[in-house]
């Protein structure tokens, strides 16, 4: 599986703590195996990527417990929506 390296050729800027976060919680379901999770997140293109394991429950667990809330404005102290606005600021800043 070359997935996380696809993505990271992508990335403009990593999210790590998206990975960490995700085999946090996957180890309270699964304990050490989830050691071979190579989740991860990043911004495109003014777009977030999530590489995920591909079982649907490794799916549901990171919608269920990580991406439902920040993808959510309401969620506080910060979410992914409050940072929308400057997902394409690098590009801003290189065509001045």
């Amino acid at each position: 599986d070359v997935t996380p390296e696809a993505f990271s050729a992508l990335y403009e800027k990593e999210i790590p703590g998206f990975g960490e976060l995700f085999r946090m919680l996957s180890y309270q379901k699964i304990g050490t195996s989830t050691i071979q999770s190579r989740a991860t997140a990043g911004v495109a293109g003014g777009t977030y990527l999530f590489a995920l394991p591909g079982s649907t429950g490794a799916v549901k667990d990171a919608w269920d417990d990580i991406l439902v809330h920040q993808l959510d404005y309401r969620f506080m102290p910060c979410n992914f929506v409050e940072l929308f606005d400057r997902l394409l600021e690098h590009q801003k800043r290189s065509k001045s």
